[in-house]
């Protein structure tokens, strides 16, 4: 999966901006970008639409993205990143900077961090001059056929997997937290499940009693003792 997600996109994605201007103000360094939506469109592409989503927690004036992807045998893997207010429509930006950062963890688009960033010609309102395209688009042609491997998870025109049903998640929830080895990752994967019923606003309290019910005899399980785990988990400590 990592080299689906990690693989380089079609030369016609990637966009180029300005960084570094010289002091006549006549060339600037080419930076390489992609834009958030083909960061969407690789995830669904490779881990399937029902199967990533994001968050936008704030840390302080930070805006941090977490992309957590549903992988079989290990439940939700989160990775994150974040960023600061952009100079354009500060608040769009920082969320469309941190979640593209955040791919990164995943192998999105990381390979244009290892272009290299020439510098070209630009007009007077800082804009590369189209006379420079051709060459920027030679830097990304070495990587075209690797973008064009990249295998979709849902085949063209087919039907889009519908999202698991509650029956199905709980399920998963279930074998998630039987396949820890220690009280911290049944913690953590308690947490998870917990977590993941508050936030879908599911209110039924058989679903939430078996799942403290599970954590309870499988932390005795683990640490050997008979005493009643701590339920109270914060939100800070749920690991998605």
């Amino acid at each position: 999966m990592f080299e689906q997600l990690a693989a380089p996109f079609p030369a016609d994605r990637v966009s180029w901006r300005v960084g570094s201007v010289s002091k006549d103000k006549t060339k600037a360094m080419a930076l390489a970008y992609i834009d958030a939506r083909d960061v969407m469109e690789r995830l669904d592409a490779v881990c399937g639409p029902e199967n990533w989503e994001r968050r936008h927690p704030h840390v302080d004036k930070t805006t941090t993205c977490e992309i957590a992807i549903w992988i079989d045998g290990r439940g939700w893997v989160v990775k994150a990143d974040g960023a600061g207010d952009t100079a354009v429509e500060a608040e769009k930006g920082s969320l469309s900077d941190s979640f593209k950062r955040a791919a990164v963890n995943w192998g999105v688009g990381r390979y244009l961090y290892d272009l290299a960033s020439p510098w070209v010609e630009i007009d007077e309102y800082k804009r590369i001059k189209s006379s420079e395209l051709p060459k920027l688009r030679a830097l990304l042609s070495k990587d075209q056929a690797k973008g064009d491997a990249v295998k979709p998870a849902v085949a063209k025109g087919a039907e889009v997997p519908k999202p698991p049903t509650l029956a199905e998640r709980a399920s998963r929830l279930e074998a998630a937290m039987r396949a820890q080895k220690d009280a911290d990752s049944l913690r953590k994967a308690y947490g998870l499940a917990s977590g993941l019923c508050a936030e879908l606003d599911l209110k039924d309290p058989e679903l939430l009693a078996e799942i403290e019910k599970l954590y309870e005899e499988l932390f005795n399980k683990l640490t050997a003792t008979t005493a009643k785990p701590d339920l109270g988990i914060g939100a800070d400590e749920i690991p998605y």
